[in-house]
This record gives structure tokens, sequence and C-alpha cells, in this order.
């Protein structure tokens, strides 16, 4: 396979698993839109649909299962939100002419059932009473609802399910949040793994475990992807211009918002201090409070609002059962249904309110705000408070907002004072979903529902325009490393150190060449097995590969495990580099800091480790992995042209600290140990590892001091500043400064952040170690342009290759300023230059 061969193997888009069928075969019932949603769905085999409400998503599940159970010769499941079993059942009849789908609490009901299709409630397959895998096709209706389960259901649902040859997921609002849902549904119907998915469309914060948010210039190729699995609708002409909208137009919407002042100074705390302002949106603790402090004057509020519309029917959402009590103390005529009643009793109340037998009804959202269709006798709601699940919100607006409401629905939604940034987040919320909506709708006017337009669109973004940078001391260029690494002549390179992408850890830009975009570490080391034999080629026999990889910690909601581990990653590089001809002599370790670390990860939490230290591993230090190339003459085994030193300019006394890795900062005296819990904190993390080298270590002493280091008051939970020194420091680098990166410089320029840099100190003490004097030193992932630049300050020449064109141009500049560095003259270049008398 060639190597654009390879690349075009990496252009993603959801296979299609299904059967074809024409629109015109399905159900003469359903209308056109309706039929070519069902058609494309039961083409791709597993696929979702996200269309507005009332756009039709009932039929066309029950088409989608009807259609694959009798191809399959099965039967099917829909997997239904507690309350609207009655809509799917009533659509079966009277609108597709199918027998009536069986409800189900077990597989013996579904076994002893005749029906082609069953229908079940979520908690019925999360609890185990129903076995998806028995059947032939799945539909997840309004899967949304998964999110109040927690993820331990969501995970639960992923092994459930996995492997049903038919899957469809259904729901109107997927939500906004930073799009990970999204990636949850492609996990679930098995397009592409969870945390595949995330670490190929997301940016990560390296300061932050979960922080993270959609790549800017990976935004399109985002949602050409979703578009390959996913239909989003709003009306019929979204799918194509020659369906008609008639019946599907929204009706007038009007949203009241009603603040309830916050009466200050009246309640004291435990220590008898008065609270003048009250945050409701500081906590969880602080939103109950306000929550229950307010329940008679929003419910005061809520009777105001009804009692003036006496004539006209009015659907109460509330989230707390004292709210519920309220509720029907000020309004008697109420209708309610709570979680413990009776579910038969439940469900008549739900019939009775949606065809206008009642005029006041009291529910929660997670009882009635999915499924169920209001819309006929109700344009009128209220919230009697708010919170920030946005999806709840907007699946109980659209109970009555939906096509087919006939008048002006009014939303009246009534909150605190101190609930003002609960709101405005709720309202971002809302603008996010929109823009998200809006975006999948273009893409799919813009190549309609076939993969093939996706497929060209995305083989735009192969390949990358060159632009190389040259003269006598450095070389930049804007490229593909495995391109740009066969321009380079045979043993010209002297030193070759990069920090490699860690697998398909992070992705460093929009381009199917980026090492970083793979489908995971086995298909990486297949792009890297094009590149290493190059490098082995380009650098000069008996010269040096220094390659900065750190190990991969692997989650347990993408592994299955539920704990996180460790993916060898360094061991994987080592097994790589040797299988390509390079000789494996060394690897150095720059230790890190487990507290940054668990920021990062959260998986060696102090809790967690409290509760069951089994689970708890350690840090991952970062290594330096050295390699060589043989020289021609392997009789004394030096390189043909040797890293030599002079005696005079080297001595023995600057080789036994190179040897130790170690140079110490200047300072006056050692320190001792009782004078370090008086040191700042911003200076403790330097002098308390130059005590630890000096000091026989006892565990107990440094488990001590870090107990009255945070007795004080003084141990930060963001970094550790008692971490042990080495007493090998040839092989164990425990004073890099991890702050002293070319992401310093980015910060104070407000440039983009490169999301894996590599520490000026690692490539100083590489260089000097590994390289003469006039050397070319190669970097294949030049990044940010470290390592040439760090050539160039030395007396090197620097060769970097960069995709990222963000990278790139910083990187230059950086190149440039060095160069002008060592270029420019001084007053001592001139001093000795003339005559004596001068």
């Amino acid at each position: 396979m060639t190597y654009q061969e390879f690349l075009q193997t990496k252009i993603e888009i959801a296979t299609e698993s299904g059967f074809d069928i024409e629109p015109s075969q399905l159900n003469k019932a359903l209308k056109p839109h309706q039929r070519a949603g069902v058609a494309w769905a039961l083409r791709g085999g597993r696929r979702a649909i996200f269309e507005s409400f009332g756009l039709g998503k009932t039929v066309q599940e029950l088409e989608f299962c009807h259609m694959a159970a009798g191809h399959e010769n099965g039967q099917a499941l829909i997997v239904l939100p507690l309350g609207v079993k009655q809509e799917f059942t009533r659509d079966a009849i009277s609108l597709l002419g199918y027998e009536p789908p069986r409800y189900c609490r077990t597989m013996e009901e579904v076994r002893a059932a005749g029906s082609q299709i069953i229908l079940t409630n979520y908690e019925r397959v999360r609890d185990g009473d129903i076995d998806p895998t028995y059947f032939a096709a799945t539909s997840l209706d309004e899967a949304s609802v998964l999110r109040s389960f927690g993820s331990k259901t969501y995970q639960t649902f992923l092994d459930k399910f996995r492997g049903v040859p038919y899957k469809l997921v259904a729901t109107a609002t997927p939500s906004p949040n930073k799009y990970k849902e999204l990636i949850h549904y492609a996990g679930y119907l098995e397009i592409m793994d969870t945390g595949q998915a995330l670490t190929r469309f997301f940016q990560r914060d390296s300061t932050k475990a979960n922080n993270l948010t959609l790549y800017p210039n990976m935004e399109e190729e985002f949602w050409l992807w979703v578009s390959s699995w996913a239909l989003f609708a709003t009306k019929p002409s979204d799918l194509d211009n020659s369906y008609p909208d008639t019946g599907y137009v929204l009706p007038p919407f009007e949203i009241r918002w009603h603040e309830i002042p916050v009466v200050y100074g009246k309640d004291a705390d435990r220590d008898g201090q008065i609270q003048l302002f009250q945050e409701a949106a500081a906590g969880l603790q602080e939103a109950a409070k306000a929550k229950r402090d307010s329940i008679t004057q929003r419910v005061d509020k809520m009777r105001e609002i009804v009692d003036a519309s006496p004539g006209e029917h009015f659907l109460l959402w509330h989230d707390l059962e004292k709210e519920r009590e309220a509720i029907l103390q000020v309004l008697p005529e109420t209708v309610d249904i709570h979680g413990t009643m009776d579910y038969d009793l439940r469900e008549q109340r739900v019939i009775d309110f949606s065809e206008g037998r009642t005029r006041l009804f009291a529910t929660k959202k997670s009882l009635s705000g999915s499924g169920c269709n209001f819309q006929r006798f109700c344009h009128r709601e209220i919230f009697l408070g708010i919170d920030y699940e946005f999806n709840d919100f907007i699946q109980a607006i659209h109970r009555c907002y939906r096509f087919g409401q006939e008048q002006t629905v009014i939303i009246d939604i009534i909150y605190m004072e101190s609930e003002r940034q609960i709101k405005e987040v709720l309202l971002e919320k809302w603008k996010n979903h929109n823009h998200m909506v809006e975006k999948m709708i273009q893409i799919i006017k813009k190549y309609g529902l076939s993969a093939a337009g996706r497929q060209q669109a995305l083989k735009r973004k192969m390949g990358v325009e060159r632009v190389e940078i040259r003269n006598d001391i450095y070389c930049a260029v804007h490229g593909d490393c495995v391109e740009e690494v066969k321009r380079i002549p045979d043993n010209s390179m002297g030193l070759v150190h990069t920090s490699i992408p860690f697998g398909n850890h992070y992705e460093y830009s929009a381009n199917y060449n980026d090492f970083g975009h793979n489908e995971d570490t086995e298909q990486f080391f297949r792009q890297m097995d094009y590149l290493t034999p190059e490098l082995l080629r380009v650098l000069a026999p008996g010269r040096v590969a220094a390659i900065h990889v750190k190990d991969r910690v692997l989650f347990g909601n993408a592994t299955g495990t539920g704990m996180p581990t460790v993916e060898p990653f360094h061991a994987l590089c080592i097994s790589h580099y040797i299988k390509h001809g390079f000789q494996y002599f060394g690897m150095i370790t720059v230790v890190t800091d487990v507290v940054r670390e668990n920021n990062q990860t959260y998986r060696l939490g102090w809790t967690e480790q409290c509760k069951d230290g089994s689970k708890m591993g350690v840090g991952c230090p970062e290594y330096i992995l050295l390699f060589r190339k043989l020289p021609t003459d392997r009789s004394n085994a030096y390189a043909d042209e040797p890293v030599a030193k002079s005696k005079e300019d080297y001595t023995r006394a600057q080789w036994q600290i190179d040897a130790h890795g170690y140079w110490r900062s200047s300072g006056d005296r050692l320190v001792a140990k009782e004078e370090l819990t008086e040191i700042s904190v911003d200076n403790l993390q330097a002098v308390y590892r130059q005590y630890s080298r000096q000091h026989v270590y006892d565990y107990q002493e440094h488990v001590k001091l870090a107990k009255d280091l945070d007795n004080n008051g003084r141990l930060p939970a963001t970094f550790m500043v008692v971490a042990p020194g080495s007493w090998n420091d040839l092989e164990v680098w425990d004073d890099i400064n991890r702050m002293r990166t070319l992401n310093t410089n980015q910060t104070r320029r407000r440039q983009q952040m490169h999301v894996c840099p590599l520490q000026i100190d690692i490539v100083e003490r590489i260089i000097n170690r590994y390289s003469n004097p006039g050397d070319w030193v190669l970097d294949p992932f030049g990044g940010l342009m470290t390592v040439p630049m760090q050539a160039v300050k030395m007396g090197r020449k620097g060769y970097g290759i960069e995709l990222n064109l963000d990278y790139y141009r910083d990187g230059v500049g950086y190149l440039e300023a060095a160069k002008d560095e060592v270029e420019t003259p001084t007053l001592f270049d001139f001093i000795g230059g003339g005559d004596a008398d001068d």
C-alpha cells in the first residue's frame, strides 16, 4: 500500500450495514420526508433521527422496526419513556394499519407475545428484565432521557445493545453541551468508539480533565461525519426542497420571564452571620436552598398567572414534592401525577389532559417531559422554577409547542432574582442548540442524504500546500513529514530529536495527513512505518535519535474495564524503532507532577484512593528513548563522525555534572529541613527537591512534612511542591521546568497553544550530549520549532517540519528571532579587531 493509499483509509464516514429499499415501497401513510428518513436509516442499519417535534418520529420508528424485523425474520423492540406507549399503539393501528405492538415487562412476556414489535420502558432494559440482543432491530425513543439515568446507565445500554443488527436513535433535542452527547450516540450506534471520537474532534484542556471543546478548524469535518449517521430536520424541506412544508409551520411563540425578588438579610448562618447576598448559581446546595425558601412566593405567582386566564388549560411544571403539594393547596382543581403513583393511574391522567378532559395538570419534566403530545387542547405552560438541565427544559416546552398547535404558545417561567446566572446558562445552551441544528441542516441541504458527497468533501482535507524557508542555519518546512523526510539526503542529519504524537491521543490539525488523526494505536504505528525507515536513512551513521514519549491513560468508560488503565506506549515505541533497524541503548526518565496529572485525568484522586486503593496506579513519567544508527565501522562502534569534545574545553568537572544531568541553581548555602515550612510555596518545590537529594530518604518524615504543610494551608491542590529529588540524575531528570516551553511565549502573545509541547530543558540537554556544533538537528514533528530553534541557539543548524500552519508560522517567528540573536554582533565582537593604536 502506498502512503497516499494509506491516507485514503483514514476518511471516516459511517459504514452502511443495512439494505436498500425504495421509499415508494414503504407504508403509503408516511409522508415523503418520513419515507426518505426511513429508507436512509434502513440503508445505514445503525442511524439516528433528530427531527423537530411533530415531524413524525413515532411512525418512522414503527416503520423502521417493521421493515428491519421483516427483513431479518425477527422481532423489533422500541424502548420508550414512561407514559408514551399509547402514542405508539395509536399510530401503529390508526395511521399505519399494523397490528398493535405489545407492551412487555419481561422476556417471558416477549416470547409469549406474537407481535412483531414489542414496546418496553427504559427502566425494564436498565434493570435487566429485557434483553435487547434477542431482537433483530431496536429503537430508542427520546433517547436523550438516558442522560437523566446517569453515565452508568449509558454504559450499560452501550453494552446491552452491542451487536444488534439494526439500531435507531430518535430524539428532537440532542444536547448542545459541547456536543458530547452526539459522541455518545455514535458510540451506542457502533459508528466510532467514544474515546476515539473525543480525541479526534475535541481539544483537551491540559489543566483539567473532561474540559473538551471542538477544534475550530475541525468543525466542518465534525458535522460532515455526524451527518453521515444522523439526520437533522426542522421541517420536511430541510431534507429535500420538493417535500412540502404544508402543515409543518410552528405557531407563534411567546416566552415570559417572571423574576421574583429575594429578601436579603432575614436569615443568619450557623455562625450568626447575616447573608446580605444570595447566589443560587454558586453550587448545588445554594440552588436547592433557593428553591426550598421560595416555594410560597413562586406558587403565588403561578396562581396569579392561572387566575388571569380562567378558561385556558395549563401545564404546570415543578421539580420538588413540596412544590407539588403547594400547587394542590392553592389550585385545588389541579390534577397531578408523581413517581409513587400507580402506573396505570398516571398514564390515564396523562391521556385525560392530552384529550382536554383536565384543565390544570401538574407534573415533573422527568415524568412527562418527553414523548407526550398536549398541543391539541393546551397552549399554556408554566415553569415553577429553573435549573441547568436544558434538554429537559426544551423537551417540556415542546409538549405544546409542536406542529398541529393552532394557538400562540405562551411559556411563563418563574425564577428567583438569585437565579439570574442559571437563566443566562439556559439561554446560552438554547443558542448552542439552534446553532447545532442549523449547521446540520446546511450540510444536508448541501450534500443530500447520500454518503458520496461527504466522502468527496472530506478528501479535500487531505494533502498540504508545501512551504519551505531555508537559510544557512535553519530549514523550516510546512508539509507532511513523511513526504518531506524523503527529500533529505542520506546520512545528513547529526541528530534526530522529536516528541512524536502519542498515538491518537491528540490531533494537531484538521488534516488526514496528521499522525494524531488515526483510529487507534495500531493504525498510528502503520503510519509511522512510512516515516521511521526514512529517519534511519537520513541519520548519520553512529548518531542518535532521541524520541520523547509518554504512556497513555486509557479510561474505563472507553475500555469497558470501569477503571483507568495505562497503555505502555513507550514500550510499543521501542519495539517499533527496533523493527526498523534502530539500536536501542537507553531511556531517560523525566518525572512529572502527580497532582497536576490528576487534575488532567482524575484517575489518581485522593478520595478514590481512600475508598479502594487497589484500583489506584501511579503517575506517568515522560521518557526520552535513545536509539542509534549503527556506524560503518562496528569494531569500536564510534560514529563515522564522533560527537567529540576537547578535554581542555570539556573538563572533568563539567562531565561529572552533565553525566548526572543535574545543574544546581545558584545559592549561598544548603537549607535545613526545619526551614522548609517557612519557605514560600513559590520556592518550596525547588528547595525540597534540593533537600531530598542531600539527605537519606525517610518516607515517614516526607509524609509528616506534607501533612504539616496541609494543616497550615500551604499544600497546593494544583501542583506538587514536595516531590522527592532523584539520586540518579543520569536516568531520571527531576528538575525539568514544566512551565518553560514556547507555550509561555504563546500565552503572552495570545497565540494558539500547542497541546503537547516539548520542554526546552530537555532539548538543551539532548542537543548538548548527542550533537556537534554545525550539525543538522532534525525534528520531523516540529510544532512550534522548539528543537530547531534551540539547535540554532547552540551553534547547530535546525531542521523542522510541521503540518499545522498556525504552529508553523509561529515556529518560523521563533527561528527568525534565534537567528537574529546568534548573528547580531555585539561590542565584544569588535574588541581586538583593530590596530593597537586605534
